[in-house]
């Protein structure tokens, strides 16, 4: 699917700078992406998708009103999980939205996704390494395509190449851009040249070939507009709940080696990583589940499980797919390390495990299935009151498919 070794970037980029004129007095004090959306500020959403890709450097752009934003850090900061940084530039004066890259520039990796503050667009942003070919584009964009255009500006394309961009659609159907975007640190050349918005740097850079495009249907909105605004507070909070799959790990997900805990012995199984795309693409949650009772056995370490774990996600977002979150269990009442050494309702076929991410995750239980190649996880699945699956070996995409 991609090229090896191009890994995706661990850094994302959203965009506050916005002044939020089309609406009104309700952005007088406050910038746009803080405006409350179902009684919190719609940026909450974006960065809780951004933790749920596994981007663990969030970096925030502002302009006006950034000292709205600054204290709306702090407050973040307190509640988000071990191991995210959240950051903030504030620009000292408008230069459009090449010129607050520009800005940031010493806080910028090679490679970082860019998302739009003031919109959301429910689709695997991971997804975007998929355009990731031998010669790395400078960008890659989400598109969307859309019955009216009137209000966006409108995509050309020619097979993943986007050629062309309109300032505004004519009002008919076309391709409009979902404002998530894969850049390289190359944008930075013609941003120095410009303080322009970024819809009047990529053309330059479609016109020499580097930017690509990839086409998702998922559910988009934007608030630049009351209308838009208004129906955000309530179809947004709804979209959060989803459909899960829980997966197993070892003879499920990877070959099965016997303790398997060493990063390096990661071999995926036929189908494994397309079926977690498939179902980060259908936008439902994928969680891995998985007794560990070589911690227990005093055979690795906890330390090694999650080496193993990072390892697993790196390889997972170079293909363009994730796990939104993981749960494993150490303990085993045959151990001999002995505060792992005891039984645990974490372990299955106890539920705790898929329990305890039903708790953290806003999880459709009734649309949801445990996906494994043991007993414990079929067990594991029904009562938590899931669907569980029993996978018998063959490709793993196959066998889960006809279930989604």
């Amino acid at each position: 699917m991609t090229v090896p070794n191009v890994e995706a970037p661990d850094q994302a980029v959203i965009l506050v700078g916005g002044l939020g004129t089309r609406l009104g007095s309700l952005t007088k004090d406050v910038p746009k992406p803080l405006l409350e959306v179902g009684g919190r500020p719609f940026l909450d959403y974006m960065i809780e998708n951004c933790v749920r890709f596994g981007f663990r450097d969030i970096v925030l752009l502002a302009g006006y009103r950034g000292e709205r934003v600054a204290a709306y850090v702090e407050e973040v900061r307190a509640r988000l999980p071990t191991g995210i940084a959240l950051s903030l530039v504030v620009e000292p004066a408008p230069r459009g939205t090449a010129g607050a890259i520009r800005f940031a520039a010493d806080r910028l990796d090679q490679r970082f996704l860019l998302l739009n503050g003031d919109s959301f667009f429910d689709t695997n942003w991971l997804d975007l390494m998929v355009a990731v070919g031998p010669t790395y584009p400078v960008a890659v964009m989400t598109l969307r395509r859309v019955p009216d255009t009137s209000r966006y500006g409108v995509v050309t394309m020619d097979g993943d190449r986007v050629v062309d961009f309109a300032e505004r659609g004519d009002g008919g159907s076309g391709l409009i851009n979902g404002g998530v975007y894969l850049i390289d640190r190359r944008i930075l050349s013609p941003c120095c040249r410009s303080g322009a918005p970024l819809r009047e740097v990529l053309p330059a850079l479609c016109a020499r070939g580097l930017v690509r495009g990839r086409v998702h249907d998922g559910f988009f909105l934007d608030i630049g507009v009351p209308e838009a605004l208004a129906r955000a507070q309530i179809e947004l909070p709804q979209r959060r709940h989803r459909a899960a799959v829980f997966f197993d790990r070892d003879g499920t997900l990877n070959v099965d080696r016997g303790y398997t805990h060493r990063a390096a012995d990661l071999a995926f199984l036929p189908g494994a990583v397309a079926a977690v795309k498939r179902v980060n693409d259908l936008g439902r949650f994928a969680f891995l589940v998985t007794n560990q009772a070589g911690v227990a056995k005093g055979y690795f370490d906890e330390a090694d499980v999650h080496a193993f774990h990072d390892n697993l996600q790196r390889r997972l977002r170079t293909e363009g797919a994730h796990f939104d979150d993981i749960r494993y269990c150490p303990d085993h009442p045959g151990g001999t390390v002995a505060r792992y050494t005891r039984a645990s309702d974490w372990r299955k076929p106890a539920p705790g495990m898929l329990l305890d991410l039903m708790r953290t995750w806003p999880v459709m239980r009734q649309a949801s299935v445990m996906v494994g190649d043991k007993e414990d996880d079929v067990l594991a699945g029904e009562a938590a009151g899931l669907r569980g699956l029993l996978y018998r070996g063959g490709n793993l995409d196959e066998f889960l498919a006809p279930y989604l």
